[in-house]
């Protein structure tokens, strides 16, 4: 069996990658997403297991220590963090694995996993991502400006990536995250070479 494979898509906070996960996974039903553990407590209408799995702080400390996350961060005085077995149970089923994260928490990942397809989705312009975050109808001068900056400082980093998305028509965004997949679950590996010469040789 063909290990699944690991892609992360993150971008700055408005580039729409929230969106585009969903109308690939929408699409694609053999795709998994891995949901992220918290300690903070739901919102409402948020289900546990499907939004996050919502876990105490001991339990999620309790989880560290087992070395369980690909990645975690504190947030505010909140854990965040990406389990690791469903992950990896999930790839060693052949199974593709989505994860849509921030920016800090995929270079994380890249150095736990640099196996992992790296996908960076990136707004058309920075009035477009502007207009999008205003639209939102949440922010102030104050922290519209700060998100801004964080988003250069986030799309600073698009070198450590391997792909790169402009999410200026969502379509044509979804098509490209999802000829990516199609592309790299495609690629010939060292695992898989002497797989197929075997079975070609049976054939004989």
């Amino acid at each position: 069996m063909t290990k699944g494979k690991l892609f992360v898509i993150s971008g700055p906070s408005g580039a729409g990658k929230g969106t585009i996960c969903k109308e690939i996974l929408d699409e694609d039903k053999t795709l998994k997403l891995s949901v992220s553990m918290t300690t903070r407590k739901p919102r409402d209408g948020e289900v546990d297991g499907v939004h996050y799995h919502f876990v105490d702080h001991s339990a999620f400390v309790s989880l560290i220590a087992e070395d369980g996350f690909m990645e975690y961060a504190d947030v505010y005085g909140n854990f965040y963090g990406t389990p690791k077995k469903q992950v990896m149970d999930w790839m060693d089923e052949g199974i593709n694995v989505i994860l849509e994260i921030d920016v800090q928490g995929a270079l994380q990942i890249k150095k736990s996993y640099p196996e992992g397809i790296f996908i960076f989705i990136l707004p058309p312009s920075i009035e477009e991502l502007k207009n999008r975050i205003l639209g939102r109808g949440s922010e102030t001068e104050e922290t519209m400006a700060r998100r801004l900056g964080a988003a250069l400082k986030e799309i600073s980093s698009i070198d450590e990536y391997d792909y790169r998305v402009v999410n200026e028509d969502l379509q044509e965004a979804v098509d490209r995250v999802k000829a990516i997949i199609s592309a790299e679950h495609s690629k010939i590996n060292d695992e898989e070479v002497e797989r197929i010469i075997n079975r070609y040789k049976e054939e004989l």
